[in-house]
């Protein structure tokens, strides 16, 4: 594939994804919110989370996103500021996995309450 069209390609998911996660950011306070002006503790949290499809969907999204943006932007800084060292790409792809795994791990935690 063309650099340019790959460059371009990137750019749009970068900036799609930051979208989504300003988006997400804001509903997850929110969410904060509500739940500390109700005086809800962490365990009557993840007692009305255990099992909501929706919060599970939401959430990850939200980690989704974060899997986009995240290394596209480290490898764009390590490229910039180490260029001929050859760790841009494998970085950010090792940062992905990393947020994809232990993001989603922590979303089927919260939904299933620990217990798979």
């Amino acid at each position: 594939m063309n650099t340019g069209v790959l460059q371009a390609k990137l750019w749009y998911a970068q900036r799609i994804s930051a979208m989504v996660l300003g988006l997400c950011v804001a509903i997850h306070l929110l969410i904060i919110f509500y739940a500390i002006r109700g005086g809800l503790s962490a365990q009557e949290i993840l007692g009305r989370t255990q099992g909501n499809v929706l919060f599970a969907i939401f959430y990850e999204v939200f980690v989704i996103a974060c899997f986009i943006h995240a290394p596209i932007g480290v490898a764009n800084i390590l490229q910039e500021t180490f260029p001929r060292s050859g760790l841009a790409r494998p970085l950010s792809w090792i940062l992905a996995l990393l947020i994809l795994a232990i993001g989603t791990s922590a979303v089927i935690g919260v939904f299933t309450g620990g217990q798979l």
